[in-house]
C-alpha cells in the first residue's frame, strides 16, 4: 500500500501549490491513497467549507485538521456532512465531526485518524492521546491492517514519546502542526513509520508559511494579523509511505516538490 501525505497547506499559497504540484506528484509518487493536512489552508488558520470541497475535488481522499478545526464557522456547521474531513478524535464527544474513518483504497481499506497533543495549546483542549490510542487502534485494526495517525502536537518530547507508545499498533504516525519539516523519519522497532513533522505546503521563506512582516508586527503589538499571504519559494512537502500487507511500514520518505515562482505570479 502506497500512501502519500501532503503536509499542512498554509493559506492561498498552500492551496495553489497543491494544485500546481498534483500532476508531478502523481508521476513521481504514485499512490493508492492521498491524505492532505489542511489545518491552515484558509487564511493561514483553519479550513473553510469551499476550500475543503476544492481540496477534495483535486484528489485528497482524506483531509486532516488539528487545533484550528473549528476556526471557520461554515465548515464547523457542516462537519457532520463532510465525512472526508477529520478533526482530532480525542476531543469532547459532543464536538461536531469525526476523528477517524475507514476509507476505500481500490480493493483495500485504509484507516485514517487524527489525535491531538496536550502541550502548548490554549484555545482547544484535548484528552490524553496516550489514553485514547489503545482503544482507537484496536478498533481500526479489526477492519484493516493499514492504519495512519496524524498526530497534531507542538512539543517534540510529546511526539517522540507518543511514537514509542504507538509502535506496533499502527502503520504510521505522522507529526503535524509545527510547519517545519524534520529530518528524523524512521521505522520504529515494531514496524511503525514516524516523523516528528511532515512540514508545510506553501511559502518556505516565511514564518510557518505566513507573511514575515505580519508575524514580526504581531510580536511587537500583540495584535494577530493573518491577512497577508507569503509567496516566496513556494513548495509542497510531505511524506511517502510504503506499507506491507501486514500493516507494517516498509519505508518512509520525506518529499519536497517546488513550484516556480513565475507560475505563482502568472496566475
Amino acid at each position: 500500500m502506497k500512501i502519500l501525505y501532503v503536509a499542512e497547506l498554509v493559506g492561498k499559497t498552500g492551496v495553489y501549490v497543491f494544485k500546481k504540484a498534483i500532476n508531478e506528484l502523481k508521476a513521481r509518487y504514485p499512490w493508492d491513497f492521498l491524505i492532505v493536512c489542511a489545518d491552515g489552508a484558509t487564511g493561514g488558520n483553519g479550513l473553510g467549507r469551499n476550500h475543503a470541497a476544492y481540496i477534495h475535488k483535486m484528489g485528497a481522499q482524506a483531509i486532516t485538521l488539528g487545533e484550528c478545526c473549528f476556526y471557520k464557522k461554515d465548515l464547523t456547521e457542516n462537519l457532520d456532512k463532510t465525512p472526508f474531513v477529520l478533526r482530532p478524535d480525542n476531543l469532547n464527544p459532543q464536538a461536531p465531526g469525526i476523528g477517524y474513518r475507514i476509507f476505500k483504497a481500490g480493493n483495500e481499506k485504509v484507516a485514517v485518524a487524527v489525535l491531538m497533543g496536550q502541550n502548548g495549546f490554549t484555545r482547544l483542549h484535548a484528552g490524553s492521546p496516550f489514553t485514547a490510542l489503545p482503544a482507537l487502534t484496536e478498533k481500526l485494526r479489526k477492519q484493516t491492517p493499514y492504519v495512519i495517525i496524524d498526530f497534531h502536537a507542538q512539543a517534540s518530547a510529546e511526539k517522540r514519546t507518543f511514537f514509542h507508545a504507538a509502535d506496533g499498533h499502527c502503520s504510521a504516525v505522522i507529526g503535524s502542526h509545527i510547519r517545519v519539516q524534520t529530518a528524523d523519519e524512521t521505522i520504529m522497532p515494531c514496524g511503525t513509520a514516524v516523523i516528528s513533522d511532515a512540514g508545510r505546503t506553501g511559502s518556505q521563506i516565511s514564518v510557518g508559511g505566513c507573511d514575515i512582516n505580519s508575524r514580526i508586527k504581531e510580536y511587537l503589538t500583540g495584535i494577530p494579523d493573518w491577512t497577508k499571504d507569503a509567496w516566496e519559494a513556494p513548495e509542497l512537502q510531505g511524506v511517502y509511505l510504503d506499507i506491507g500487507k501486514d500493516g507494517k511500514a516498509l519505508s518512509i520518505q520525506r518529499i519536497k516538490v517546488g513550484v516556480e515562482r513565475t507560475q505563482v505570479n502568472a496566475d
